[in-house]
């Protein structure tokens, strides 16, 4: 990858940093989009007529539009025409989006033998795999090779597999491959994943006494019972008693604390068993910060801590504010773990709070190196500029053309202009799989200039050098409505950006699981709420999908969450996990520096989603300005703070992607 000087790139940032109208931001209309809108209509709902589109056939659209027809009416598709569109586009996504719909289709209706005879490896899905082998069994080839990957399958998971697996197994059971020890070994699986349903189903083929005794495992995995100090004392009957007091101590620490001991004495549980029960009693009551935190994480062993427990540990520890304990705790983590940006920083902090001002000075050093949420508030500890090695693409014209040409690209550009991102992304992944590192990273810039921006999100930093792409992996977009919107309500511009950012990555058709909608995640009940409070034109929650809309509506929502929490870290918790989490945060730490009290955020999501808005923050105001309000300033919500410059030396690549 070539890239461009420094200051090459700082200038040429700064004149594109107003300017989303340019060419090269320009979203080149789909030729025939309306209509092609319409055919896929037609398609979905079962009224199409290839004829009366024949004028869109050559569009690269048109073989996902053939697809949504056939889909339509799969179940009655023949043979013929199925294997004529598989011929077709032999290779291609679309194909494979077809056989995936199809070849369940042909299990419907038992023709076996089209089913094998069109059948490629499904590792992604168990039923086809199921479906197949059944082809398989009505067709005569019940052999050897059945009898093995039926077996596999069997002990693929310890969870509940597809309906149409029962007969496979039922056959295996006749053939008498499946063996008490092989039921035991998936009882095992099932056991380790807390699926006693599983348990129970499986064992119903054992012998009486062991059926009697893996039903009894299963009663004790729902629902601790001293029965289980009369099991046998084998390897199983410990993992059982393991698994049921964990998952105890998940829910009732105190009972799973309280219990263990006579169920370690009775069945000879090692220390690494008790120690799995002690790790879950201590991470399910350290996460909601209780008071036996403490006592109970220094009741694991050190040799059951991961990385996950040593985070907790740190946290715990500054939750309290016990900054010896807390500095002690990172300081235990391994070397992958203490490195990271984060825990360098808090083991600054922390070494500071202890009079080793050397110390600290040194890890704030290296943690400031990075571009990262914590790298930049090391610099503003050591009162440096933030570092950042931004590098521009460099590519030919001809290199260019002739990435935007390949059809696969061409198709998923289309198809997201379709606002179809499932089948964009097929034939994305399909077209990346091909490329060279370069080609990649130019195809990437081909989708920004069609509108979709996330691609520098999910398909950059597979390489060095790639992260340092900012202009891709943090796209200006809506500039003017953003500037304006947020002039309005008195906030600064980056953090709307990096609001946009974090939520939806500029997509303005994002909807979560939980309905939040466009480009700031606006729910349409707060949609509703805020326009009428503030006078905002809303024509109910579709128009959340019109960018002006969703940024004015969800700009007006951060004012008002900034005026009831009063500084923006914990504004950004709010919008992230609402306003009840947020008030038993605010009283469990009241008065705590904003670095310890977002790191101590018992929830993963919000903790991680406020440092990536606030690092999202400062790159957007470096886009913009040139140089950046510092972190510091801008966490407690001081506009009128120290500006911050950038400097690339000894800089490294940061990635705040969560």
């Amino acid at each position: 990858m070539h890239v461009r000087p420094l200051m090459i790139v700082l200038a040429a940032l700064a004149a594109a940093a107003g300017l989303t109208s340019t060419a090269r931001a320009q979203v080149a209309p789909l030729p025939q989009r309306d209509a092609l809108v319409q055919a896929l209509q037609a398609a979905e709902a079962g009224r199409f007529d290839a004829s009366q589109y024949a004028a869109l056939s050559s569009s690269p659209a048109w073989r996902w539009i053939e697809l949504a027809d056939l889909k339509r009416n799969i179940d009655s598709v023949s043979d013929a025409r199925a294997l004529d569109f598989l011929s077709r586009y032999r290779g291609e996504p679309v194909a494979d989006a077809f056989r995936a719909v199809w070849l369940p289709a042909l299990s419907r209706r038992k023709d076996w033998t089209a089913l094998r005879a069109n059948w490629t490896p499904q590792p992604n899905n168990v039923g086809l795999q199921c479906a197949e082998l059944t082809a398989r069994q009505e067709t005569g080839a019940l052999d050897a090779r059945w009898d093995s990957d039926a077996k596999a399958l069997w002990l693929s998971t310890g969870k509940a597999l597809p309906d149409n697996c029962d007969a496979v197994f039922a056959t295996l059971a006749q053939r008498g491959v499946l063996t008490p020890a092989l039921r035991w070994q998936r009882i095992d699986l099932a056991m380790d994943a807390q699926q006693t349903g599983i348990v129970r189903g499986i064992a119903a083929g054992l012998p009486a006494e062991e059926r009697a005794l893996a039903l009894d495992y299963a009663a004790f995995i729902d629902a601790i019972h001293t029965r289980a100090l009369n099991w046998p004392r084998t390897e199983r009957s410990r993992k059982a008693a393991t698994v049921g007091l964990s998952k105890l101590a998940k829910s009732a620490p105190a009972a799973a604390e309280a219990q263990l001991p006579q169920y370690a004495q009775a069945l000879g549980m090692s220390a690494g068993e008790q120690a799995q029960v002690k790790y879950q009693a201590a991470l399910w009551t350290v996460a909601s910060y209780e008071p036996d935190s403490a006592r109970r994480l220094n009741e694991v062993p050190e040799a059951a801590y991961d990385p996950r427990l040593h985070e907790w540990r740190a946290r715990e520890a500054m939750a309290r504010g016990d900054w010896r304990s807390a500095l002690a705790a990172i300081r235990k983590m391994g070397p992958d773990q203490r490195n990271d940006p984060r825990w360098r920083y808090f083991e600054a902090r922390l070494a500071e709070k202890q009079g080793e001002s050397g110390e600290a000075r040194r890890l704030y050093a290296e943690a400031a190196r990075t571009a990262t949420f914590h790298g930049f508030l090391a610099a503003d500890r050591l009162n440096q500029p933030y570092a950042l090695c931004p590098a521009e693409p460099s590519d030919s014209p001809q290199a260019r053309a002739a990435v935007a040409r390949d059809p696969g690209l061409v198709r998923a550009m289309a198809l997201w202009q379709l606002e179809r991102p499932a089948w964009a992304t097929a034939e994305w992944n399909a077209a990346v799989a091909r490329f060279s590192d370069e080609q990649r990273r130019i195809a990437v810039e081909v989708a920004r200039d069609n509108g979709w921006f996330d691609r520098a999100v999910f398909s950059l930093g597979k390489k060095p050098g790639e992260l340092q792409l900012y202009s891709l992996r943090f796209p200006l977009h809506h500039d003017a409505t953003i500037r304006r919107e947020a002039a309005n309500n008195a906030i600064d511009p980056a953090w709307v950006a990096a609001e946009i950012r974090a939520e939806s990555i500029f997509n303005p058709k994002a909807r979560s699981p939980a309905n939040a909608m466009g480009l700031m995640q606006v729910l349409p009940g707060t949609g509703t709420a805020v326009a009428r409070r503030r006078g905002i034109a809303y024509g109910g929650a579709s128009s959340l999908y019109d960018s002006d809309t969703n940024i004015a509506i969800g700009t007006a929502y951060l004012r008002e969450l900034l005026d009831k929490y009063g500084a923006p870290y914990v504004t950004i918790a709010a919008y992230n996990a609402g306003p009840t989490p947020t008030a038993r945060w605010q009283s469990q730490r009241p008065g705590m520096d904003p670095d310890f009290w977002i790191e101590t955020i018992s929830y993963k999501e919000t903790r991680e989603y406020v440092a990536r808005v606030l690092a999202f923050s400062v790159i957007y105001d470096w886009r913009l300005n040139k140089d950046a309000l510092s972190l510091s300033d801008r966490m407690t919500g001081r506009i009128d703070g120290q500006r911050k410059s950038f400097v690339c030396a000894g800089a490294q690549g940061g990635n705040e992607e969560g």
